[in-house]
C-alpha cells in the first residue's frame, strides 16, 4: 500500500445532487487512483468514503467543486480506518 495514505468520509451539503456531482467524483478520483465510493443521500446529501493521500483527496473534492453546476454549501468530514484490499472508486445506489 502507498505511504501517506488516509480515508475519509465525507458528506457534501448544497447544490450536489443532480448536477453530475457522482460522474465528476468518479473521473476525478479515477484520474488519480483513489479508492472510495460516492452516494446521494436521501436528505439532498451526498456522501463519500475516498481513500488516497491528503493532498489527492483535496484535489478531487477541488475538482469536483468545479462542476459548473455543483454548489457545495459544507462539508462534514471524519477520518475513517483504511480499506486494504479496494481497488476502485465507485457510486452506491
Amino acid at each position: 500500500m502507498k505511504e501517506g495514505l488516509t480515508r475519509k468520509y465525507i458528506r457534501f451539503f448544497g447544490y450536489v445532487q443532480g448536477v453530475g456531482f457522482r460522474y465528476r467524483a468518479r473521473h476525478a478520483a479515477g484520474m488519480l487512483g483513489l479508492t472510495g465510493w460516492v452516494k446521494n443521500e436521501f436528505d439532498g446529501s451526498v456522501s463519500m468514503e475516498i481513500q488516497g493521500t491528503e493532498e489527492e483527496i483535496d484535489q478531487v473534492v477541488a475538482m469536483i467543486n468545479q462542476g459548473r453546476y455543483v454548489q457545495i454549501d459544507s462539508m462534514e468530514v471524519r477520518r475513517i480506518p483504511l480499506v486494504e484490499d479496494e481497488r476502485e472508486f465507485r457510486s452506491r445506489y
